[in-house]
């Protein structure tokens, strides 16, 4: 099964320190047209990014996906084009196994950058980032990997020694 889902109230209020009525107003990422491959997601609050700032933005929001799929999350073209907003790590790779895990929920965060010249306000509901959901691949030689993952960011290399 593939679908958005609200975190819980608790992890919301824990991560964000915003409040119920936050909770119950903003939306479910969905795609804006017949034809669109990203699932638009909402800002929960509005900020200001200068020039040269970072930003990390929760979302509310976790993912599930069967097992052979990814979400991919890319800035909204205008945001890129129009302002050079980016996604600090260029593309955010959510895994399946992300979803429900114990220290987040699997609550989705993006860092975004300013690259831009100019300050660029962002309005609380604004879209800024879309989720694309693609198959992936693995090869046929690989062996079998029965570690799983236990936190959030970075945990997949849990055991593996770091570059």
């Amino acid at each position: 099964m593939r679908k958005f889902e609200k975190i819980s109230f608790e992890e919301f209020q824990e991560s964000t320190g915003l409040t119920k009525e936050d909770y119950e107003n903003y939306s479910i990422p969905k795609r804006g047209t017949k034809y669109s491959a990203g699932y638009d997601f909402e800002l929960l609050e509005s900020f200001d990014l200068k020039p040269g700032e970072t930003k990390i933005v929760p979302t509310g929001i976790k993912a599930m996906m069967n097992d052979d799929e990814v979400l991919f999350l890319i800035i909204r073209s205008s945001l890129g084009f129009k302002y050079n907003i980016k996604v600090s790590n260029q593309v955010g790779v959510i895994d399946k196994d992300y979803y429900d895990t114990k220290d987040t929920e699997g609550h989705i965060f993006v860092k975004l950058q300013n690259d831009g010249s100019e300050l660029k306000h962002f309005e609380k509901h604004e879209h800024f980032v879309q989720g694309i959901f693609m198959k992936y691949l693995t090869t046929d030689d690989e062996n079998e990997i029965s570690s799983e993952r236990t936190g959030g960011l970075g945990s997949t290399n849990q055991g593996e020694e770091n570059d």
